[in-house]
């Protein structure tokens, strides 16, 4: 496998990984996530030879695509963050800004 047919992979895994996240799949969500474990050590294993135009391009998109599943993730987590702490009789936390903003 070429390290271009690897991160092919890894980036249809990522878009397997978005829709589950999406549709709140978890049994979808554990293959997506095994199956671009699997591509990042395919990619990995391809060879070290300098990456191509192409192969750049698809790890950029790969790049993009982990950096989206990571803002589901951390937004499903602040919800749950926000239930929980409803459901225990405390105050939701509101953002509050940090630094010599927050002094003012």
């Amino acid at each position: 496998m070429t390290r271009r047919d690897a991160l092919i992979g890894v980036i249809e895994a990522l878009h397997a990984e978005i829709a589950a996240l999406k549709a709140n799949d978890i049994d979808a969500l554990e293959r997506a996530t095994t199956a671009k474990l699997s591509g990042i050590d395919a990619v990995a294993q391809a060879g070290n030879e300098p990456p191509t135009a192409d192969v750049e391009a698809l790890a950029r998109e790969a790049h993009r695509l982990n950096e989206t599943c990571r803002i589901y993730v951390n937004l499903m987590a602040a919800n749950v963050r926000r239930r929980l702490q409803v459901l225990a009789g405390s105050p939701a936390q509101s953002y509050r800004p940090t630094g010599s903003a927050a002094l003012a």
